[in-house]
């Protein structure tokens, strides 16, 4: 079965799409298997470790909400995930590849969304970036030191996604793949949509105040703007060997984008609850930088091996927001004793 896929793969993909048979392999290598490519055990592999599970307990943009349907780090995976099968497809790359990086892409995130990134950021002697600590998931902290063992290619991708305030286009090589690419967009084309729908229920944005000519652009339902952008990527990445996106939806984009951050992300309601989860993972860190002894034997290990504030990192950029915010408590905030 795995010969025919990698059969259908050299006959239906594009000519600037990865083939699975022509993998540049893993750091361990592993027998072949009889059913799935290569890509697809590392779907596989991404879907059932832990990290990724603990993404349905880490903040997108809105802390600890209490409302079902705010999009949780979870979920905006999935988003991006179906955001850029869909590219992948119209583009005729390969969606297997593709789909590994998308599920991978956020699994070094902090809790907290981008707040606990950069209190992390301050503690590391070399800097903290989720995309690079995605890498170290899948390299070395998941399952215990071993990780993931994941192909060049789904790593090579997971390096390659947004970067916050970052123009969307990717420049110079940042991977080596079309697939990578795709996902950088469906990853900006994800979160500008359900952010906005997320602030318009929170009642941080309403829908009046969103830019007209980017609207008039991309579209008024958060529907017509995905179907806008991922249409573009299609159309305006045909028959070449790079992934873009037609100027006139760039420019729509990137003044979305530059709306949401200067209009939502630094809103005052959403910053008092920011300030409160920094000064959460700054206690943590400064706990666990002086106390490394404290940590889980493995992370314990870690300390010795490579440094306190290292291990420090990694333990507490894997923590959930609901983990982080119980430590906290049990760390920090005296139990009420009662009166006999």
């Amino acid at each position: 079965m795995r010969e025919q896929s990698e059969d259908l793969e050299d006959a239906f993909l594009s000519p600037y799409a990865l083939r699975s048979r022509e993998s540049r392999g893993r750091a361990h290598p592993i027998d072949p298997c009889d059913v799935r490519t290569e890509f697809q055990r590392d779907r596989d592999r991404i879907l059932h470790s832990k990290a990724f599970r603990r993404l349905k307990g880490k903040t997108q943009v809105f802390l600890a909400p209490l409302g079902d349907h705010y999009r949780t780090r979870l979920t905006h995976t999935l988003e991006v995930s179906q955001i850029a099968r869909t590219i992948a497809r119209g583009l005729r790359l390969n969606e297997d590849l593709t789909e590994a990086i998308a599920l991978s892409h956020d699994l070094g995130h902090t809790p907290f969304g981008h707040a606990g990134e950069g209190v992390l950021a301050r503690y590391h002697p070399d800097g903290f970036r989720h995309d690079e600590q995605s890498l170290r998931v899948v390299d070395f902290l998941e399952n215990e030191g071993t990780g993931l063992n994941l192909t060049y290619e789904t790593r090579d991708g997971i390096s390659a996604h947004s970067k916050g305030k970052g123009p969307i286009a990717p420049s110079g090589a940042a991977t080596r793949s079309c697939e990578g690419v795709v996902v950088r967009y469906a990853d900006v084309i994800a979160y500008l949509n359900h952010d906005i729908e997320d602030a318009l229920r929170a009642e941080v944005l309403d829908s009046k105040d969103l830019p007209a000519e980017p609207l008039r652009v991309l579209g008024s339902s958060r529907g017509e703007r995905i179907g806008t952008m991922v249409t573009s990527v299609i159309i305006a990445s045909q028959g070449r060997g790079t992934v873009t996106m037609s100027s006139d939806v760039l420019a729509a984009s990137e003044a979305l984008k530059g709306f949401m951050y200067e209009r939502v992300y630094p809103a005052e309601s959403l910053l008092a609850e920011v300030r409160k989860a920094m000064g959460i993972l700054e206690a943590l860190m400064e706990y666990y930088v002086a106390n490394p002894a404290d940590l889980p034997p493995f992370y314990a290990d870690i300390a010795e091996a490579q440094g306190a504030h290292r291990a420090a990192c990694d333990y507490v950029a894997g923590m959930t927001d609901r983990f982080a915010l119980d430590l906290y408590t049990e760390r920090f905030i005296p139990k009420v004793i009662g009166y006999s």
